[in-house]
């Protein structure tokens, strides 16, 4: 007959009835997501005028892109073929769409290129929690910030989904969204 074990509700095994050593805990996952400093992204306004991206679009189904990974991976192939260098933490931000939504990876470089896009302006962020189903009430808070602190709405919205699967939950959701002027208020 096997051994019984009782499973706690968290998942980690307690110890055997019959006494024996209990097994290990498992290691978190560990990822290795951007972590950005509060002060110095949330509610600041950062200047454009030399920050560079390279731009593609992504299917999305409602609005929700699929295979984030594959589409980094070919945002930077777009960058190696541009001359241009991905920082060791870039941005990649996402627009607006139902069924197609652009996307950005921040680049270093000034090369003209059609898939490098130069955007310009400046950008008020904010960090904010997004978890599913509130990031609609996140980007709400931020353009109506923005639309207070400028006098106009944005001319974009970008979302810059902090966390993976691993640590979304224990951090929150954690998003920037980045409302865009490419003229700055007068």
């Amino acid at each position: 007959m096997p051994e019984r074990r009782r499973i706690r509700v968290d998942g980690y095994p307690t110890i055997p009835p019959s006494g024996g050593v209990a097994e290990t805990e498992p290691e978190p996952e560990v990822c290795d997501c951007p972590q950005l400093d509060h002060d110095e992204w949330d509610g600041v306004e950062s200047d454009w005028s030399d920050i560079a991206f390279v731009k593609t679009t992504a299917s999305a189904l409602l609005g929700v892109v699929t295979g984030l990974g594959k589409l980094r991976a070919q945002l930077e192939a777009r960058a190696v073929k541009a001359h241009v260098k991905v920082p060791e933490e870039p941005m990649f931000l996402l627009g607006a769409g139902q069924f197609r939504r652009p996307a950005m990876l921040e680049v270093e470089g000034s090369a003209q290129h059609k898939s490098i896009e130069h955007p310009g302006g400046v950008a008020y962020t904010r960090l904010l929690p997004a978890p599913p189903g509130k990031v609609r009430i996140a980007v709400t808070t931020t353009e109506e910030e923005a639309r207070e602190r400028y006098g106009r709405p944005p001319d974009d919205i970008w979302l810059w989904y902090l966390t993976c699967r691993v640590c979304s939950e224990a951090r929150n959701f954690e998003t920037l969204i980045v409302a865009h002027y490419r003229q700055p208020s007068s």
